[in-house]
């Protein structure tokens, strides 16, 4: 089985909570705290691992919350390898309001990393055995990490033979599109049009940004993820648009990163990239039934993506 590795930068403990409603000045009455890792690419290594695929999660940790996020991922029995730091792991939190559904997500900034720091982090990944087919670098920087880091982050995936895939946003993201080399990228809608500098409201437009991305080597692969509409991808040139499984919204927490996972997987199995996507998308609408900081649940991501199959196999 192919090995997939993952790099958090940025990881954090999640806490979930809710209360009859968000009142401002009032003291909130809230649930149970409920306590879960986070990270884009822990969750990714969290959800290969639900899904039967071996994973490896790479992540500073520091402080109080450090030590829970190492206790937790050692709860989880997901294998993971967190490189000391001298500062405090964050912590995120997300609100669930009952009276009317919405949900309140609050990201709080992370510690510095040192560049010995750093380097620990590469270090780590350098020395894995067996190396990992796939590096998948997920989330956030920390403050004080530039965008150029990710030349570092190729050089390694080229040192130990890893195709890397990338779910970055702002600055780091737009590096890595504009510097190229990456094996996948897995923008936003939001991102994209970031990318690209101007709106993509239609299919149209959407179609075009992709293909130009590939002309430009951005990625061998781009998949954009629309939420409940769906997911679009190109590679070479090929561009299709895949719907999305229909399912009620708990919450949105960790679905893109259900996504990534879900996909990465299926390419680690050898899957075919169309049939690869559709899993992911199975997987992002899994995590979304699930409420606060729950990913999703295995058999709820093998039947909706039998749900899809099935869909494309009446549409041939």
């Amino acid at each position: 089985m192919t090995r997939i590795a993952t790099l958090t930068l940025n990881p954090a403990m999640d806490l979930a909570v809710s209360t009859p409603r968000v009142v401002a000045t009032d003291k909130l009455r809230c649930s149970r705290p409920r306590h879960d890792p986070g990270g884009g690419g822990i969750n990714v290594a969290r959800v290969v691992k639900i899904l039967g695929g071996e994973s490896l999660a790479v992540y500073p940790a520091g402080g109080p919350f450090g030590d829970l996020l190492r206790r937790a991922l050692d709860e989880l029995n997901l294998a993971h390898l967190p490189v000391a730091i001298a500062g405090d792991t964050r912590e995120s939190f997300t609100v669930d309001e009952e009276a009317t559904g919405l949900q309140y997500r609050f990201v709080l900034p992370g510690p510095s990393l040192s560049e010995q720091e750093r380097q620990g982090c590469l270090a780590a990944l350098r020395g894995l055995h067996p190396a990992p087919g796939y590096l998948v670098v997920s989330g956030s920087f920390t403050p004080g990490i530039g965008a150029a880091f990710f030349d570092e982050l190729l050089a390694l995936a080229a040192q130990v033979g890893a195709r890397l895939v990338v779910d970055l946003s702002g600055e780091p993201l737009l590096y890595a599109a504009q510097r190229g080399g990456a094996y996948l990228i897995k923008p936003s809608l939001n991102e994209l049009a970031t990318l690209m500098g101007r709106p993509l409201e239609r299919e149209a437009e959407q179609e075009a940004a992709l293909r130009e991305l590939i002309q430009r080597g951005a990625a061998e692969i781009i998949v954009l993820s629309l939420g409940a509409q769906g997911a679009l991808f190109a590679c070479g040139e090929r561009l299709e648009r895949l719907p999305s499984p229909q399912v009620p919204v708990v919450s949105a927490v960790g679905a893109g990163d259900s996504m990534l996972g879900a996909i990465v997987h299926a390419l680690a199995q050898g899957r075919e990239l169309g049939e690869a996507v559709r899993y992911g998308a199975a997987a992002g609408a899994a995590t979304v039934m699930r409420p606060g900081t729950q990913l999703c649940l295995r058999e709820d991501v093998e039947r909706l993506f039998g749900e899809l199959q099935a869909t494309i196999s009446r549409c041939d």
